[in-house]
């Protein structure tokens, strides 16, 4: 819920202390000696956002950053292989090196692109996101995001019942509870004090609107980057969580009285240093939010492809627990139900705070970092290349609904070309659309099919 910082400034250059500035002019090897890194969780995540990972002692980093290392995809989950098929080697990108001394003495973490037989592994989410931004590169374009990073802390009893992990965090409106904050004090300070350690620029972290929920912010970075990271401080979170006797958890909606817990993306387009979203001094400004026609047509991208972005940016059967919410203990709901735009109101699926961002607020925290954000790229993109215009800011009657369920989403993204073709980017003709969403129709029914608690209170004697 927190406000991102303002995108005025461009990110930058080169992230992180200890992250090399152009890939080669250092090895991975001599990176991590110099951190006192012993070994490296050379690391890629699945299509359903699993981080994998092989721990790789630092005497062979000269071997994996000169030939990667191999998995089985197959084995690794949902990376479009069968047990038949060649590994999957995953290739570090130096510039995503951090060493993670803070959680364990001599770790540290590189995120890898899959290759398979030599080429990049159009299933990788990573590999769909890199060639999304590579994309919009030869327009002259990128993509800069801030991502908000929810998530509840909690202890999981013997039966399985969740409860808070501070017994006393039961306020009724509970948001930014300075009491809830100072009693969680250890656990956030220790992850803030990460996030200054690898360069990012935290600046807030606060007492969500959930009883046990939290929200940690870092600085704006390019997509891939901040991708990156999201994936990066979800493992940093659980961590430390542990280490403390909780669970942290990104599920969308743990609990049915209580928020669920987004992941809301701030956007905005920019060409080297120059940012293309603030309205040029004298032009015409149809809605009067200082926005520029290519961030009102990148905005009406959004919205035009809301319900097949929701496949991608809600992923989850939990997810539409958390959009289908008509209230919770504290009053609101802060997910949006329909594909309206506005001002600095949260109740939209996409808010302009400023003239330099919108934040698309319909994401949450199942959501695969890489793809959420090449959907986003994909879906503004197409918005500007062809000019559409957003209409009036505010809620209307008219506005589309958002999907109810996952198979709902599943069938807008069948009938989506654009938002098909951000997951088949890498590679059209191995199809990764219809593959995602069989995937997706899948899990639906695997939850269909299983008795639920709410079914044996309503149906049990009811006739």
């Amino acid at each position: 819920m927190s406000a991102q910082q303002l995108m005025s400034a461009p990110p930058a250059a080169v992230p992180a202390p200890g992250v090399p500035a152009p890939a080669g002019t250092q090895s991975l090897a001599s990176l991590a000696r110099a951190d006192g890194v012993r070994f490296l969780l050379a690391t890629f995540t699945t299509l359903t956002g699993k981080p994998c990972a092989k721990l790789v002692p630092v005497e062979a980093a000269d071997a994996l950053q000169g030939d990667g290392v191999g998995f089985a995809g197959y084995a690794a989950g949902a990376m479009g292989q069968q047990p038949r098929d060649p590994d999957i080697i995953a290739v570090p990108d130096l510039r995503s090196y951090a060493p993670l001394t803070f959680l364990r003495p001599g770790l540290g973490m590189v995120h890898c692109d899959p290759h398979v037989n030599g080429s990049p592994h159009p299933f990788a989410p990573r590999v769909i996101l890199r060639s999304l931004a590579e994309r919009a590169a030869t327009e002259g374009l990128s993509l800069v995001t801030g991502a908000e990073v929810e998530y509840f802390l909690v202890r999981r009893a013997e039966n399985g019942t969740l409860s808070t992990a501070d017994r006393l965090d039961d306020a009724d409106q509970p948001c930014y509870d300075a009491r809830g904050v100072t009693r969680m004090y250890d656990h956030l300070t220790a992850v803030s004090d990460a996030m200054v350690q690898l360069g990012w620029g935290p600046y807030a972290s606060d007492h969500e609107d959930g009883n046990g929920q939290f929200e940690q912010n870092f600085h704006h970075a390019d997509a891939l980057t901040t991708a990156d990271r999201v994936v990066t401080l979800r493992y940093i979170l659980q961590v430390l969580a542990e280490q403390r006797g909780m669970t942290a958890t990104f599920m969308p909606k743990p609990f049915t009285d209580r928020t669920g817990s987004g992941m809301h993306l701030h956007l905005s387009l920019w060409d080297g240093d120059r940012p293309r979203f603030p309205a040029a001094e004298g032009t015409d400004d149809p809605h009067g939010m200082g926005l520029s026609p290519e961030a009102y047509a990148f905005t009406a991208g959004l919205l035009t492809h809301a319900p097949a972005l929701h496949a991608l940016i809600a992923p989850t059967v939990n997810s539409y627990k958390r959009t289908g919410a008509t209230t919770t203990a504290s009053g609101a709901t802060w997910a949006p139900r329909q594909a309206t735009w506005g001002g600095n109101d949260r109740t939209h699926l996409v808010r302009v705070p400023d003239a330099h961002r919108v934040e698309l607020r319909g994401g949450d925290g199942s959501a695969n970092s890489y793809l959420a954000s090449a959907a986003v790229l994909g879906a503004g993109l197409d918005g500007v290349r062809r000019g559409l215009d957003p209409g009036s800011p505010g809620a209307s009657a008219d506005a589309p609904l958002l999907p109810r369920t996952l198979l709902d989403a599943v069938h807008a993204l069948e009938g989506d070309e654009v938002v098909r073709g951000v997951l088949d980017a890498a590679d059209p003709a191995a199809g990764v659309s219809d593959y995602y969403a069989q995937l997706k129709r899948e899990e639906f029914y695997s939850w269909h099919n299983t008795v639920s608690a709410w079914e044996i209170d309503r149906y049990l004697t009811s006739v």
